[in-house]
Formats: C-alpha cells, structure tokens, sequence
C-alpha cells in the first residue's frame, strides 16, 4: 500500500441513486481500516470548490447502509466547469491536505475528475451510481438494482387497476438514452410491448401489436416506455395517437418519474457499494488514479475514466428476443 496519501475525500456527483450512502459508508471504513483520514466532501463539486469538507470515520456512516440518496447531498456544479473554479477546489483540497478523491456519481462527474486530474494530476477514483445503468465498463451501476425492483412493484400494482377496468397503460420509465430500466422491467412485469431508445418499433407496429393483443383475447394491455425512445413523440402524444386510431382501448399514462430514483436500496446494491469502495480506496493507495471501478463478470476491476465516458453501454439483444417471445 502507498506511504504517500494520508487523506482520502469522497463526494456524490449528479443525479442521486441509491446505493450511494453504502458506498460513502465503503469508503469511509476502508480508509479508516488502513488508518487513512476520510473527508466528506458536500454537495460535489460545487462543495469543493466552497471548502465544505467534513472529517468523516467509522462511527460518522453508521445507520447509513440501508437509506436511500446521499448524506453528502448532491448538486451539479457549473462553476466547476470553468478553469477558475476548478483551480478554486484544487486550492481547497490542498489547504484541507486532501490527497486524493472518491467520486460517486455519473458520466458527467467522471469527465471532471478525468478534466481535474489532467490539469492537476490529482488522483482521483470513480464509483459508478446511476440508476439508468448507462456507463461502459460496469454490468450494474449503482442504484439500477433498486430502480428496476421499485419499478416492477408499482407496474404490477398498475397491472390491478388496468384488469379490473379493460384499460391499456402507457407507464414511463427512466432512461434517456439506453433502455435498460424499460427492457428488464418490461419482461419482469409482464408488459405487451417495450419502447426503447435502440429499437425504432414505429407507430403503425405498436399499433399493430396491440391489435394482436386484443384478438388474442387480452382484454388490458401495459406498454412500457422508455423517456428516450426513439418513436419521437412523448408518451401522451403515444395516447393521442392510440385513442385515434384504436377506439376499443380505454388508455391511460402514468410517468414514474423521480419516484424511481428513492427507496432503500437493494441488497443487490448494497454489497455492490461495499465491495466498490473497498477497491476505490485500495487502488488509490496502491498508487492508481483516472479509473472508474466496475463490476465485470462479478468481478470488480477498473476501467480508464475516457473510456468509461466515452464507451456506450449496450443493451442486451437476447432480452429484446425474450420479450418478443413473451408478449405472444
């Protein structure tokens, strides 16, 4: 282990996710147990740059592992985009001697610990929280665990509601530019069709779709959509069209939203924070710096941060294959 860095920061980044408390809890115990000064870093990068730095040890994240979003809190910063306010947290750190940090966030936060340690050469480690899964180099982020097992739940309490009444749902779900919440919990709560961001099913196949449906004799039907899917109109223009086109179905929307994103996380979740902390802070006592850590055939490794940002986190075609297969 490095003689070298003696004070470890670590912060959350972006959107909130959980899983993130576990993984402060991670780092802050690793730390202590290779007596290394752990500092909590609030609100991110807009935290570093105002010096709120708090002496964090073992006893500090007691209580934590089991609660959802983050005690460090959260904001974007954009200060921290300009080189003035990234000269201005360098100053910070380096009053407070913080040697080196750990954040947790997405690919947004890891392009400026990549920006902050080419300027500074500071050694920075990234934990991967996102409930989207959408970062390269890791199978589960932090927090898409929880979301996907959030989601089923509440589609399946929907499920109650569109079968008592003959009623075809269009529920949203999370998911800018990957599909991977829509996909999996599409198969896990049954639903007819999947609208993802890489897959263009067009208007007139959905509708389709739904056609078969109800001849097949299914009197209610749940489409699940992902908020970035590619047929180019919101899910209540999906409505519009449907009420048009198909007078047989009573249609109704319902957005999840940011409920996604809360709950106590998974134990899924919670060992994947543990573990990933743990490898944060020993490989940056090991001397390594400008990675993400990620879970790889449930073996946790690294993967450079320009790779990690600039890498596409596919989803996998044989789920797409299944839930063909599924809505028969």
């Amino acid at each position: 282990m490095s003689d070298t860095i003696k004070k470890i920061g670590v912060m959350t980044s972006g959107g909130d996710a959980p899983g993130m408390n576990a993984a402060i809890r991670s780092v802050v115990r690793a730390c202590a147990y290779h007596n290394i000064e752990c500092y909590g870093i609030y609100r991110g990068y807009e935290g570093m740059i105002e010096g709120d730095f708090v002496k964090m040890d073992a006893r500090s994240v007691k209580g934590i592992i089991n609660k959802g979003g983050t005690i460090l809190k959260t904001a974007r910063s954009e200060a921290f985009r300009t080189k003035e306010g990234r000269a201005k947290a360098h100053e910070q750190l380096l009053k407070a001697g913080i040697e080196a940090f750990v954040v947790i966030g997405g690919d947004g936060s890891f392009t400026g610990a990549m920006i902050f340690n080419q300027e500074y050469n500071f050694p920075v480690m990234g934990i991967p929280g996102t409930i989207d899964n959408d970062i390269f180099g890791t199978t589960h982020t932090l927090g898409y665990d929880t979301a996907l097992n959030t989601v089923v739940e509440v589609i399946d309490k929907i499920r109650d509601t569109a079968s008592s009444h003959n009623r075809l749902f269009f529920i949203e779900v999370m998911g800018r530019d990957v599909g991977h919440i829509a996909l999996n919990v599409g198969i896990g709560a049954g639903a007819e069709e999947i609208l993802i961001p890489e897959e263009d099913l067009g208007l007139d196949r959905l509708l389709e779709s739904l056609r078969r449906s109800k001849q097949s004799g299914k009197s209610s039907s749940i489409v699940v959509v992902a908020e970035g899917d590619k047929i180019g109109k919101s899910v209540f223009e999906l409505k519009d069209y449907v009420d048009e086109n198909m007078s047989e179905y009573e249609v109704r929307v319902s957005v999840l939203g940011h409920l996604q994103r809360g709950g106590s996380p998974s134990c899924f979740d919670r060992v994947l924070a543990s573990r990933m902390g743990v490898k944060a802070v020993e490989s940056l006592l090991e001397g390594q710096s400008n990675f993400m850590v990620g879970l790889k055939n449930d073996i946790i490794d690294l993967t450079p941060f320009d790779q990690a940002v600039k890498g596409k986190s596919k989803i996998n075609m044989e789920l797409l294959r299944v839930s063909d297969i599924m809505s028969v």
